[in-house]
């Protein structure tokens, strides 16, 4: 019989020691706000339905949530037991049918659901524990609260580092903060925490105590202690991020992405790259991009909102922006940016151009230093230019214009009418030479410099 499990996601704090406008909980990781990571964890732990506990002044929290969770306000910070307390009336009635309730924090990304899952497994055990707690074992206990076992092993009381004796700060088992909680008494026990403590707040940590008191038994589950990594400053978050990314590499390596330095490449939460594709150093990845089987992305190129085909080759130096989406077998080369434009199969526009607002049909050439002028300063405007068609080094495209299928642009033209398939254009000023006319110019400058001195 499946678990009845809901969630609570505790994202009231206001984060001032990251010094900034926006909320804690929405400052991003690998490209999500860290409520989504966790949102994602608990989901996928089984829990529903999930509350998220936010601010008063917090619109942007409950706008980032959405229609995923219930979100309730804690209207003065007083500490995460009264924040726990503050999710009553969304989860009150659920409870009294009994279950299991998952207290969770907003700014601890690297939560993961099989975690999340093995607490729940543990608050179903044979001997009915009323509270089972994510516990870890840093290098440095520091500030973290610590869990005090008793002679069976089971958790008696947890202790917040402000409040420890020598003795308790010496014991090196910490919490985490995740708790698992027997639904049919959290709400009790929540209202009978009380604020004595150097903090003065309500700590949920309390509740293992007052459980222990009350007769029931209290287990402890232990984990990575990355998963517990809460943030709350720019450097925590840096480090998140850093932590993230060497899960989300391994993750791509897994799945057969060859990766030449690995520890120099940023992904994106939603990057999706298939097997067989080849990452060079330096490459970032924003949102939304996908890497087809056995293409390349070589150094020191960025990707966002990108669709890159099969056996398709981007890079060195080379930055595709949203829209881009770049066909089996085609070519982008270093200094070339593409940005709502589709290049077809085989195409090739390999050093020093810009793509914009366009069509490049299969198996055409952009040479180098042709651009597409697709903006006015008002409106975009497209390009399309057909297949095996050859586009001439520093040529520019005016749009709205049309290059026809097989039409040859020369170099250095300024393409401001549609081309039929197969014409040949060559747009060029003509030449004029002043025989001796570079030598009298010099000297004539020579003067006006002089005059001027």
């Amino acid at each position: 019989m499946k678990q009845r499990v809901a969630a609570v996601i505790l994202s009231a704090g206001m984060g001032t020691r990251m010094k900034s406008a926006l909320p804690k909980v929405l400052h991003q990781v690998a490209g999500k706000p860290m409520i989504g990571w966790v949102l994602d964890a608990v989901a996928a732990s089984g829990a529903d339905p999930m509350v998220v506990v936010t601010a008063p002044a917090h619109d942007a929290v409950r706008q980032a949530v959405g229609d995923r969770a219930e979100v309730v306000i804690q209207e003065t910070p007083l500490g995460t037991g009264h924040a726990a307390l503050a999710a009553g009336p969304a989860l009150e009635a659920w409870c009294a049918d009994g279950g299991t309730v998952l207290i969770c924090f907003g700014d601890t990304p690297l939560i993961t659901p099989e975690t999340l899952a093995h607490l729940v497994a543990a608050r179903a055990a044979h001997d009915d524990p009323a509270v089972v707690v994510l516990g870890f074992e840093p290098e440095d206990p520091g500030l973290y609260g610590r869990l005090l076992l008793g002679a069976d092993n089971s958790l008696e009381h947890i202790v917040e580092a402000r409040d420890a004796s020598p003795e308790v700060l010496a014991i090196g088992l910490c919490n985490g903060g995740v708790m698992a909680i027997d639904a049919s008494i959290l709400f009790d026990l929540l209202r009978r925490i009380d604020n004595g403590n150097a903090k003065g707040e309500f700590y949920l940590t309390d509740l293992v105590g007052l459980a222990h008191r009350g007769g029931r038994r209290c287990t402890v589950v232990t984990c990575d202690p990355l998963e517990t990594q809460g943030v709350d400053s720019r450097a925590g978050l840096a480090r998140a991020e850093a932590a993230m990314q060497v899960r989300l590499r391994a993750a791509a390596l897994e799945g057969g992405v060859t990766m030449t330095a690995p520890e120099t490449v940023f992904l994106c939460h939603d990057t999706r790259l298939a097997a067989d594709v080849t990452v060079g150093p330096h490459v970032v990845f924003g949102s939304k991009v996908v890497v087809e089987e056995g293409a390349e992305i070589r150094a020191f190129s960025h990707l966002e909102g990108a669709h890159v085909g099969p056996g398709a080759l981007v890079g060195p130096y080379a930055r595709l922006r949203p829209g881009a989406r770049i066909g089996a077998q085609a070519h982008i080369g270093n200094f070339v940016e593409v940005k709502n434009a589709e290049i077809e199969t085989g195409a090739k526009a390999n050093h020093l151009s810009y793509i914009g607002d366009a069509r490049v049909g299969a198996g055409a050439n952009i040479g180098a230093g042709t651009i597409t002028c697709n903006y006015d300063g008002i409106n975009k405007h497209r390009t399309d230019i057909g297949a095996r068609s050859f586009i001439g080094s520093n040529t520019a495209l005016v749009a709205p214009v049309t290059v026809g299928d097989g039409a040859v642009i020369g170099a250095g033209s300024t393409v401001t009418r549609n081309v039929a398939g197969d014409d040949l254009v060559v747009v060029r000023g003509e030449t004029k030479t002043i025989p001796g006319g570079g030598e009298r110019l010099r000297q004539r400058n020579s003067a006006k410099k002089k005059t001027k001195g």
